[in-house]
């Protein structure tokens, strides 16, 4: 039978001091809702329920999982009896967790399963952590091996307050117990609140069993309450990112000034220099040597490229292909193999063939350009008329000269050239040379014609 869970999503918050619901604030690249989504995933567990709020309920539909509403926060024992009751009942176990906790991965969630045995008594295992104190964590109480209570740092004793095992905010129960009990949590608190952690003292009072499995580093188990938190969670991430690369092959120079997103494939022997952002589905092959100082989102790159302190967006590079500085890809451009793309030019929405070279200084929109073809500093397509962009071809070995204007929709046929300063608003037959504004020919015609 697969696993289910509960994730806790309706916290309002507050602290993060942000429009935006907490759980889809972003670190390297992803909500943090997404996240504790996907380790449960990979943890197995493919039916989930969410519980949210009426401000985040209509933003979680891309999220593909079935949500609740919790109208009025009164509290995580609330929270679970609304999601426990859109959820038919079945035996097995129901995993509970926060939807602020970017940092957990799939090892916990199977542990904390794996901890529940019914049969042995043990009606539920939550998760806990060894943390630096002083701290705010509720403290695990034991009796011998088991869970006696969890008291909130407020309520501590002394001695109780020098406890460095705290509650992690993840919990595993047998579902037929969980369901049993709480429905007998009761909100005789200050705070008139529902508190799941009260089903404890439940299951104990009951004759079950209530165990903790340890977290092996209490990183992974930190919520994110503000943006201090947030920064704290995003560079443990990307670290963790970062070293899977590296033990794949990948030499990343200085992680910390390295920003990868999950999506991100990298082949072996490529170097990544520093302060270089790569993200969403980006492809790079091997060999590579890519930054210092890039953004790179959504683009494939072959093997063998070179790419130094430039933007790369929703493009593709081909073999052997050398970009940059301060060169800017993007909108759906096509590089060929050996293509040159070098200072301050910008390619957009083009095609540009093998052995492509524009070095310096230009524009190339809305175009296709020929193999072999040399576009000289200050070159642009004028590929916007005012209402349509329009497209301009340039065949192959064509020479554009300096500080060339292409006024598309224009044609430039295979081996032309056309002058410094030209503006190009006719074709150019194959062979032809132009200069001038406008440019026209200036090739003598054979006698008699």
């Amino acid at each position: 039978m697969s696993a289910r869970a509960i994730v806790l999503a309706a916290g309002k918050g507050t602290r993060m001091k942000s429009a935006r619901p907490k759980v889809l604030h972003e670190l390297c690249g992803r909500p943090m809702l997404w996240w504790v989504l996907d380790a449960l995933r990979a943890a197995g567990v493919d039916d989930v329920v969410v519980v949210s709020n009426p401000e985040l309920d209509p933003k979680l539909a891309a999220f593909g999982v079935r949500t609740v509403v919790q109208e009025e926060q009164l509290g995580t024992g609330h929270a679970v009896r609304i999601a426990l009751d859109a959820l038919p009942p079945r035996s097995g176990t129901v995993l509970v967790a926060y939807g602020d906790m970017p940092l957990v991965d799939a090892a916990i969630f199977e542990d904390v399963q794996a901890a529940v045995d019914p049969d042995a008594g043990t009606a539920l295992a939550l998760v806990t952590a060894r943390m630096p104190l002083p701290s705010s964590f509720g403290r695990i109480v034991r009796d011998a091996s088991a869970v006696a209570e969890i008291v909130e740092a407020k309520d501590c004793t002394p001695a109780q307050l020098a406890i460095d095992e705290m509650n992690a905010g993840i919990y595993a129960f047998d579902e037929s117990a969980l369901r049993e009990s709480i429905v007998r949590v009761g909100n005789d608190n200050a705070q008139r609140e529902f508190y799941l952690t009260d089903t404890i003292a439940l299951l104990n009072a009951s004759g079950r069993r209530v165990v903790a499995v340890t977290a092996p580093d209490y990183r992974s188990v930190l919520g994110v309450n503000d943006r201090v938190e947030l920064a704290d969670a995003r560079a443990i991430r990307n670290r963790r990112l970062c070293e899977e690369h590296l033990r794949a092959g990948v030499t990343i120079v200085d992680p910390a000034t390295t920003y990868l997103d999950p999506g991100v494939a990298i082949a072996a022997d490529t170097v990544i220099y520093p302060n270089t952002s790569i993200a969403g589905a980006t492809r790079i092959g091997a060999r590579c040597a890519i930054g210092p100082n890039c953004r790179i989102g959504n683009a494939v790159i072959a093997d063998d490229v070179q790419i130094t302190e430039s933007v790369i967006l929703d493009s593709s590079i081909g073999r052997h292909a050398k970009i940059g500085p301060y060169a800017h890809i993007r909108g759906g451009a096509t590089l060929g193999e050996g293509v040159k793309i070098g200072d301050f030019v910008e390619v957009k929405n083009a095609e540009l063939g093998d052995d492509v070279k524009a070095n310096h200084l230009a524009y190339i929109g809305d175009a296709r350009v020929g193999p072999r073809t040399n576009y000289a500093a200050g070159a642009i397509t004028c590929n916007y008329d005012g209402v349509r962009k329009n497209r301009t071809e340039i065949g192959a070995d064509v020479f554009i000269g300096t500080n060339n204007s292409l006024v598309a929709p224009v044609t430039i046929g295979d081996g032309a050239i056309t002058g410094a300063g030209a503006v190009v608003i006719r074709d150019v037959p194959p062979g032809d040379k132009q200069v001038g504004n406008p440019a026209r020919s200036i090739l003598k015609k054979p006698a008699g014609t």
